[in-house]
């Protein structure tokens, strides 16, 4: 495809109305001014093959010299020019990674990855590491036999260790027992060798592991019980590869960062923008690092953030790397309602992302409390698929882990097991 341009510009070619050059390793497009539609001023590649039904992402770093708005397509090169991917862009003069991941609707040789650039007053674009990329269908799901089951959670370790209270049956029997995420944060001590451990012994037991990755920093912006995180930037970066070595090439399913996307309300904008860039090295990390891993970005719930702008955050923060998204996390919103919500996200993405939903808790949905609500319950055993084309239903928070010091458990903190909110989701009081 020539996505770095190192070969000059071919086999790119470009519209009247513009023209191209390599300059310092990019591509740059010089537009004219005037023009009435996107497609009187583009650069495009042509004899792209793609197949119906197939996931794919699009991927590349842009930008402009001065604010502009495009839109990119992968479409059939020629009349009727149906799109199977029409997304807008917005360029500024700092350069950012895009993905669009989308399932193609087309199956044909002759397809096409183009730039529209017209209806802009005259600018230069720049455009650099440009990839069409396939979503394997294939993954750590058919590489193993069921979800592990952690030997040594919370509810777990409480039983074993509290066999001869009256509520350590019905704890074992209902949570206890049932396949859980292991949350990994930096009470994980040397996470490379933590995570290692945990992922080979899911593997030779032949289940899923599923992991939480919880330590970037401001953690928990705007709810504050579970704050906290790396305490910079590059110890993040440092942590998060860490995870990904861990895990390697044995399977895994990996949600990256609950509530990091839907605390931008508490957040300024140095902050939000130093999150997306921790966000997209992670999953840049579990993508190289760990290829049998399925990688989710949190995106929060739907009670939340509105769908459009969860799906903008997502791509700011590199979900085309990665296998999709996660919703309902630690939260209690209906199975179906969240399932509304992940395919209004996905449409708004351009189609082709996975989600998964957390319904450790939802049991009795929500009653618009987050903190440790009386009336919940657990909800269904982890399981493959769901409405509305979700992939997976998980217990990704750990029923009977407190959300903090409030609710029905105003001395308990965040992360800390309780017997009586374990008892209490049991019973769905």
């Amino acid at each position: 495809m020539n996505g770095t341009f190192a070969n000059g510009t071919a086999p790119w070619w470009n519209s009247a109305n513009t023209s191209v050059a390599v300059d310092a390793g990019r591509l740059r497009v010089n537009v004219t001014g005037g023009t009435a539609n996107p497609w009187d001023a583009m650069v495009a590649q042509n004899d792209i093959p793609l197949v119906a039904g197939k996931s794919y992402t699009l991927s590349f770093d842009a930008s402009a010299s001065g604010p502009v708005t495009a839109v990119t397509t992968v479409q059939l090169a020629n009349s009727p020019y149906t799109n199977t991917l029409n997304a807008a862009v917005s360029l500024s003069t700092t350069s950012k990674r895009f993905s669009f991941p989308f399932t193609s609707g087309l199956g044909t040789p002759a397809g096409q990855v183009s730039f529209q650039l017209g209806r802009n007053a005259g600018f230069s674009m720049y455009l650099d590491n440009v990839s069409l990329t396939e979503r394997s269908a294939s993954g750590p799901v058919d590489m193993t036999n069921g979800f592990y089951v952690d030997p040594n959670s919370n509810p777990a370790t409480w039983v074993r260790n509290n066999a001869g209270d009256s509520r350590a049956a019905r704890i074992q029997s209902s949570i206890a027992s049932k396949p859980m995420a292991r949350w990994i944060g930096n009470w994980s001590g040397d996470v490379r060798a933590a995570v290692s451990q945990y992922v080979a012994a899911a593997d030779a037991a032949d289940k899923l592991p599923v992991l939480v990755a919880y330590n970037i920093p401001g953690r928990d912006a705007c709810g504050g019980h579970s704050g906290g995180g790396a305490g910079s930037e590059a110890e993040y970066r440092t942590w998060i590869s860490a995870v990904a070595a861990g895990i390697g090439d044995r399977p895994a399913a990996v949600i990256i960062e609950p509530d990091s996307l839907g605390d931008f309300a508490c957040m300024d904008a140095a902050a939000i923008q130093a999150r997306n860039r921790m966000l997209t090295y992670a999953t840049e990390q579990l993508r190289t690092q760990a290829p049998n891993t399925w990688a989710y970005l949190d995106a929060g719930n739907a009670g939340w953030v509105p769908a459009g702008t969860m799906a903008a955050r997502l791509r700011d923060a590199g979900v085309g790397n990665v296998r999709g998204f996660a919703v309902n996390v630690s939260n209690y919103y209906p199975t179906g309602q969240s399932a509304t919500y992940a395919a209004s996200v996905n449409a708004s993405l351009g189609g082709g992302a996975k989600w998964v939903i957390d319904v450790s808790r939802n049991g009795n949905g929500s009653n618009g409390e987050w903190c440790n609500p009386a009336g919940r319950k657990i909800g269904v055993a982890p399981q493959l698929g769901g409405d509305n084309g979700t992939e997976m239903l998980l217990w990704v928070k750990i029923p009977g882990d407190s959300d903090g010091p409030c609710g029905i458990a105003p001395g308990t903190p965040a992360g800390q097991f309780s017997p009586d909110l374990a008892i209490r989701l049991i019973d769905g009081t």
